[in-house]
């Protein structure tokens, strides 16, 4: 496409505005000739230092502001045929002028997205499920933490929303691929940096809002209004919220677009009560189920009240996209998903050894409720921690959330990045101290090891063959940040090695993939 087609807004363009862009990138690695560089602010340097490089290989189309400019301008001579377009802020023009490039196009693929503290994952995984029942798997796409999936075949993630550039080109790999919906999750990064900006969904899904990236936001106040934006007619045409508690209800009570929303309390006076059953079971009572009798049985693949609530919102978001019900009543009962590093079992006895990516204290105190209640005896163990150079202010929160449920607290490090670890660890565990201490009914044994595979396998050998383990925080991820470094570490496989380790007996685990 021709700059001059580009929708650039406001801009000083220099040089010729007649140069064709077929790509957009925002790093200057993966620039090629024909593509336009955002050289944008960076946490440590301004992208416009690479454009020198950058021309020399060949490009000829950046975009920047003022101040890239006078970097670029001092950096050297700019060849004749190079063509620089200054913009006043230029990342909130890149989501535009990518979906220009690549040819984004409402509906094409239709576009489901949730955002919320927790349970954006499982959520988008288990719309791709219930759409690949329907559907057939290569219809599906998915964009969010764990990975990015396109007709069934799967990447690794970057981050929970790609940058914009990056966005509209997934959409267009996923046209070609014949992909019809795409289930992705929307940060409230992604949505205050203009990651998702020229993106548009069909239906948008609120899952909760619980402490977490007040290093970033700073209130909760501030939190939310980034959540909120997603619930606008810019992003979205309908949303479906669930009301999971306060911050839920005044969305679903100022957002201006057509709302459903979903409750498991009659209170609410939800457009969509959750009627729960036993082992998963529940049922979906409202009028967007009219058409089969305003009910819909159906089941949660995976373990957990908040799972159930995850599920009850994926359907109800297609409900509310168009899908037919009666596809929804058919595949609901028994549809099956699984969700990488989300509730996932280890092993199912002997101990109980789950691994989930809980790192709010809300995500714990749901993980440790939940396997409670499917767990009654025995001592659940939990073996968490807390990531450093991230919100400091909800670390004492998940000690207590630990304490306040487990009989073992085994606090270790998580991913410290650049800060202490010690410092980080004690933060956790004078909040799992203090909690205790409010509450002389609860005993609770804390014990704080630094190295997270020696706490796992002490956590397994607390959990014993009657028990239940929890190891918290990572979930998915398969590495571990210290100082900057990134040394390989899955939850996952070092949970599956202590096993045998603790001499717990034989039987192999079972795993979910």
């Amino acid at each position: 496409m021709r700059l001059s087609e580009l929708p650039l807004g406001p801009a000083e363009v220099r040089g010729p505005d007649t140069v064709d862009v077929t790509g957009v990138s925002l790093d200057s690695r993966s620039v090629a000739p024909g593509w336009m560089y955002a050289a944008l602010p960076g946490a440590n340097v301004h992208g416009a230092v690479f454009v020198a490089d950058l021309f020399t290989a060949g490009v000829r189309c950046i975009l920047t502001d003022s101040a890239g400019l006078d970097i670029i301008e001092a950096a050297g001579e700019v060849p004749a045929d190079a063509t620089i377009v200054c913009v006043g802020d230029p990342r909130a023009r890149l989501g535009a002028i990518a979906a220009a490039v690549y040819g984004t196009e409402p509906g094409r693929p239709t576009l489901l997205g949730v955002t919320g503290t927790n349970g954006k994952t499982t959520t988008t995984f288990l719309l791709e499920a219930l759409l690949a029942a329907i559907d057939g798997p290569r219809t599906t796409g998915v964009i969010g933490t764990v990975a990015t999936r396109i007709a069934g075949d799967s990447v690794p993630a970057v981050r929970t929303t790609p940058e914009a550039p990056d966005l509209h080109r997934l959409f267009a790999d996923m046209r070609s691929a014949g992909v019809r919906t795409c289930a992705m999750e929307v940060s409230s990064h992604a949505l205050v940096q203009h990651r998702v900006d020229g993106a548009h969904f069909a239906v948008a899904g609120f899952t909760n809002l619980t402490q977490d990236h007040l290093d970033f936001h700073k209130t909760m106040e501030a939190y939310f209004e980034a959540k909120a934006q997603l619930f606008t007619p810019e992003f979205a045409d309908r949303g479906v919220i669930y009301l999971a508690d306060a911050w839920a209800q005044r969305l679903a009570d100022t957002a201006p677009i057509p709302l459903l929303t979903v409750s498991a309390d009659p209170d609410d006076a939800p457009d969509v009560l959750l009627v729960a059953g036993t082992a998963g079971r529940f049922e979906l009572h409202g009028a967007p189920f009219e058409p089969i009798g305003g009910v819909l049985a159906a089941h949660s693949p995976l373990p957990g009240d908040f799972n159930t609530a995850n599920t009850a919102l994926a359907l109800t978001m297609l409900a509310a996209g168009g899908w037919p019900v009666e596809e929804l009543a058919r595949v609901a009962p028994t549809f099956t998903a699984t969700v990488p590093g989300r509730m996932e079992v280890i092993r199912q006895r002997g101990p109980l050894a789950v691994v989930d990516y809980s790192h709010t204290p809300d995500a714990l105190v749901k993980a440790l409720s939940g396997l409670r209640a499917d767990h009654p005896e025995g001592p659940l163990v939990i073996v968490c921690g807390a990531g450093g150079a991230r919100d400091q202010g909800k670390r004492p929160k998940m000690g207590a959330a630990a304490a306040q449920y487990a009989d073992v607290v085994i606090i270790t490090d998580d991913n410290p990045r650049t800060e202490d670890p010690s410092e980080i660890r004690g933060a956790v565990r004078a909040g799992a101290e203090d909690y205790v201490a409010c509450h002389p009914a609860r005993t609770v044994e804390i014990r704080e090891i630094a190295d997270r595979r020696a706490a796992i396998l002490a956590g397994v050998e607390a959990a014993g063959t009657a028990g239940a383990l929890l190891v918290a925080g990572k979930g998915h991820e398969t590495g571990q940040e210290v100082n900057g470094v990134k040394h390989h570490f899955d939850d996952r496989e070092e949970t599956r090695k202590a096993l045998p380790k603790a001499n717990l007996g034989t039987e192999p685990s079972i795993v979910l993939k």
